[in-house]
């Protein structure tokens, strides 16, 4: 007798694959059984597919929503989810898009889709009461290179190699040039987002740096380090200025203010 994880692997297979052979056996009630079963089928697929539409409007701006629609039922098929969080599938989804021969054409589109991918995200998150400049100053500053920050929740850090923030704004701004050219170029970008808002700026290189180090964890000292690497007169008493300045320290050597 099977087991139900057993079990359960079979339904999973035929809902997700397509494929009820395994589970045909077992299928019963009714003088057509397996209809039930591909109405469960469409219906996982048509779920997983809008939630991607949802989640990438600006692509489908960009690209079409035929090609989209089309191109997540393709995703849906080969990427089933793995976590019980929908709100968390499709992550995958930009790196996939841009391999498929319909979007050889667009280089940016990987890292524009990637950039609306994380807005979505960031656009949810709660920021935290952020901590003070006199909690700062209070501490000794020898031992400001060990210190580990603990930056908002809202903030992701990414680098583009083409400049699609430029796009991203002109979907945001339902504005429509009679022509437009986007150049291949580097771009570091801070996204910033809280309660349903977001927004986006470019960073100097080393800035980049020392601040998405932080945010990965990196003491003070390895983050400006880090920083100089990419920029010989890195500044790090302005850089850590402006951290404090902008509330994105949200916690001190991993303790969360009360």
């Amino acid at each position: 007798m099977q087991s139900l994880a057993e079990l359960q692997d079979r339904v999973r297979q035929a809902v997700t694959g397509g494929d009820a052979t395994a589970l045909a056996s077992l299928l019963a009630g009714g003088g057509r059984p397996e209809r039930r079963l591909a109405i469960h089928r469409r219906h996982h697929q048509t779920s997983l597919v809008n939630a991607l539409l949802q989640k990438f409007p600006a692509t489908a701006w960009l690209i079409g929503t035929r090609l989209l629609t089309d191109a997540a039922a393709r995703f849906v098929h080969a990427h089933p989810p793995t976590a019980p969080c929908i709100a968390d599938y499709g992550a995958q989804f930009p790196e996939f898009l841009a391999a498929l021969p319909e979007t050889a054409h667009l280089p940016y589109l990987q890292d524009f889709s990637a950039l609306e991918w994380h807005l979505g995200h960031i656009a949810v998150a709660i920021e935290e009461p952020h901590v003070e400049p006199r909690a700062i100053a209070a501490r000794d500053l020898d031992r400001l290179p060990d210190l580990t920050l603990g930056l908002q929740p809202g903030l992701c850090y990414l680098c583009a190699d083409w400049p699609v923030d430029e796009l991203m704004q002109l979907f945001l701004s339902d504005t429509a040039p009679d022509s437009f050219t986007l150049d291949q170029g580097e771009v570091w970008l801070e996204l910033r987002g809280s309660r349903g808002t977001f927004g986006l700026s470019r960073l100097p290189p080393g800035v980049f740096a020392f601040r998405s180090a932080l945010a990965d964890g990196s003491t003070v000292g390895v983050a400006a380090h880090a920083a100089s690497q990419i920029e010989d007169r890195f500044d790090l008493a302005a850089a850590f200025s402006a951290v404090i300045a902008n509330g994105l320290i949200a916690a001190i050597a991993g303790e969360r203010r009360q």
